[in-house]
């Protein structure tokens, strides 16, 4: 049984790793470097993949500062350390839609019919392309548009997390094993991986840690 994980070394999809593990899965885990506005993540995911050394890791390069539109992507464009109305500058366009689509075309040539995907519609900044309805919808786009699924084998696309409250997160991956002290989560960490604490995704995760109780193991600027 074979899963094709999307994995950022973030706090969700290394939870997401972790209960595929649990559920007897043989993983590759796909990370894709977009040239988002820090490159830590992809030291993080290699770092956490080393406790997992029968996972195989693919790193996929792609360039999505082509694109812009975000202040994941656009250096001129600053991380919000405020709450924001309507959906963030921390918004990249389309990019789930993306990830899911080369997580598909990996997943058909390597034979994989299942692909995990840490998205989460609870405690999260209210990214379109996080919601249970996208996930179903690009589910059957994929099924009507390629060939393993014409032939009989289609895809099915995992969220686990996505109903879950960031402390029910922490606390399912603390029974599994998961060190969070690796995995990474801020939108402007510095050089060193140090996250700023200011962030729409450094609240969730304080918020997180405080209500599951548990000691958060972030290293955050002082």
């Amino acid at each position: 049984m074979n899963a094709l994980v999307l994995f950022s070394g973030g706090l969700d999809s290394t939870t997401s790793l972790a209960i595929a593990k649990s559920m007897g899965y043989k993983i590759t885990a796909l990370t894709i470097n977009y040239k988002q506005r820090h490159d830590y993540e992809i030291i993080a995911s290699k770092k956490i993949l080393s406790n997992y050394p029968d996972v195989k890791h693919i790193i996929f390069d792609i360039d999505l500062t082509k694109i812009g539109g975000s202040a994941l992507t656009d250096s001129s464009l600053d991380v919000p350390t405020e709450e924001s109305t309507g959906i963030p500058i921390t918004y990249v366009p389309a990019r789930n839609t993306i990830f899911l689509s080369i997580a598909a075309s990996y997943a058909e040539t390597l034979k994989i019919k299942d692909i995990f995907i840490g998205v989460n519609a609870i405690d999260y900044s209210g990214y379109p392309d996080c919601r249970p309805e996208f996930i179903t919808s690009f589910e059957k786009m994929i099924n009507l548009g390629t060939k393993s699924a014409s032939e009989g084998s289609p895809f099915k696309i995992l969220t686990p997390l996505v109903s879950m409250t960031k402390s029910e997160i922490i606390n399912t991956g603390i029974k599994l094993g998961v060190d969070y002290s690796a995995t990474v989560s801020c939108y402007s960490l510095s050089k060193s991986g140090e996250a700023c604490g200011n962030c729409d995704s450094c609240k969730f995760r304080k918020k997180g840690f405080l209500d599951a109780g548990i000691d958060d193991p972030t290293l955050y600027k002082k």
